[in-house]
């Protein structure tokens, strides 16, 4: 595969910003930001809960990189942006589960706040399918 795939998601974001939840191309993929943000523009998935809000915008990650064929087993790096760093053992608990065996190079910054409010973290994630 050498051409490029965007994948989009029901984010009312990505049309208003321009972009994509993820992009491959070739053996590579990149998922953009992504939170826990309700597509309904309602509270947050997972309310004030740090672990919660990180599980969905994992969960949302894994489905973006699902849709270009890879597997968390192919990323290899996160980047996490949380508003409170205070709060980095919850989301990293929640990053553990889904990655604890990849060992991604991975980041965690704390941000003034993200792009709605309530939103705890924030999670990027890039991919190479080609180890396989």
């Amino acid at each position: 595969m050498t051409g490029r795939r965007n994948v989009s998601s029901a984010s009312a974001f990505e049309d208003v910003v321009g972009y994509s939840r993820a992009v491959r191309v070739g053996e590579h993929v990149w998922v953009s930001g992504t939170t826990a943000a309700d597509p309904d523009g309602g509270p947050p998935v997972g309310g004030d809960d740090a672990y919660a809000q990180t599980a969905e915008a994992l969960r949302r990650v894994v489905a973006a990189l699902a849709e270009v064929g890879a597997t968390p087993a192919d990323v290899v790096r996160t980047r996490m942006f949380v508003t409170d760093i205070d709060r980095w053992p919850e989301v990293a608990g929640a990053h553990v589960e889904v990655f604890g065996s990849v060992r991604p190079a991975a980041t965690m910054v704390e941000v003034s706040r993200l792009i709605a409010p309530g939103l705890l973290v924030e999670v990027e994630a890039d991919a190479w399918v080609g180890g396989r």
